[in-house]
Formats: C-alpha cells, sequence, structure tokens
C-alpha cells in the first residue's frame, strides 16, 4: 500500500520509535522503501562547529545519531536511504516530502504540552500539516 515511505530522524528516543512503526508498515509490502531523512540545521550546526571546533568530524556525529535505524531497518530486511538536509527541519522536511511523491511520512512528537506546541509550534506539527501525504506522528 505505502511504497515510498519518509522517516524524519534525529536519532531521539521519539523518532526511534517512529523508526519501529515505519519499518512495521514497511514490511507489510515487499516492495516499501523508507527514505530517512535527517535535517541538519544550520543554525545549530554553526553553533556545533563552534563549540567542537577541534573535533575530529562533526559529520561522524550526526551520521552516529542514525545507526540505530540503519540497525533496526537491517535487522527487518526492510530497504532504506539515508538522506541528509539542510535547512530548518520543519519546511525542508515537507519540501523534500512535497517533491518526491511520498506515500506516508513518520514522525516522532516532541511531546510537548498543549501550550508550548501552540506558542512554538513543532517540527511534527508543521509537517504534519503541511505535507501532501499522510502523516504519522508516533508519541
Amino acid at each position: 500500500m505505502y511504497k515510498k515511505i519518509v522517516l524524519a530522524s534525529d536519532g531521539s528516543e521519539h523518532s526511534k520509535r517512529a523508526a519501529e512503526n515505519a519499518i512495521h508498515i514497511a514490511s507489510c509490502s515487499q516492495d516499501s522503501m523508507i527514505e530517512v531523512v535527517y535535517v541538519v540545521d544550520m543554525g545549530k550546526a554553526k553553533s556545533e562547529v563552534l563549540r567542537n571546533w577541534n573535533s575530529a568530524d562533526l559529520s561522524d556525529t550526526r551520521k552516529e545519531r542514525m545507526k540505530e535505524v540503519e540497525r533496526m531497518t537491517k535487522e527487518v530486511g526492510v530497504s532504506y536511504t539515508l538522506t541528509i538536509l539542510h535547512g530548518e527541519p520543519g519546511p525542508t522536511i515537507v519540501d523534500y516530502i512535497n517533491k518526491n511523491n511520498i506515500d506516508i511520512a513518520v514522525i516522532g512528537s516532541r511531546g510537548l504540552n498543549g501550550l508550548q506546541e501552540f506558542v512554538l509550534g513543532s517540527v511534527s506539527h508543521k509537517v504534519a500539516k503541511r505535507a501532501n501525504c499522510p502523516v504519522l506522528i508516533v508519541k
């Protein structure tokens, strides 16, 4: 049913639970493919560089965050790709979804209370509101 599945991931516990759900959805159909999308927020990336100016390689840290998702997909035998995007997470994920004819997007919730989510907005809320496909938000 869902062939092209986007999993928005940042390595957090919420995104690991989202990965479990994306893998379950993908395993229901033989031709399904999970596209793991990780967004590097340039504003935060600059502060990471300034804090870790003598670190070997910051991209290794980002790739390390995706190891658990890779392990989970390999364990079940689901096909996946990893795409690293740059920009503000919400709009960047929405843009990727809408330009690539995605069948379903799976994303973790930050678990904010109603007032904080209303005031600050969240990546999952932005994606659910603006994506042109069904969006599964996992707590």
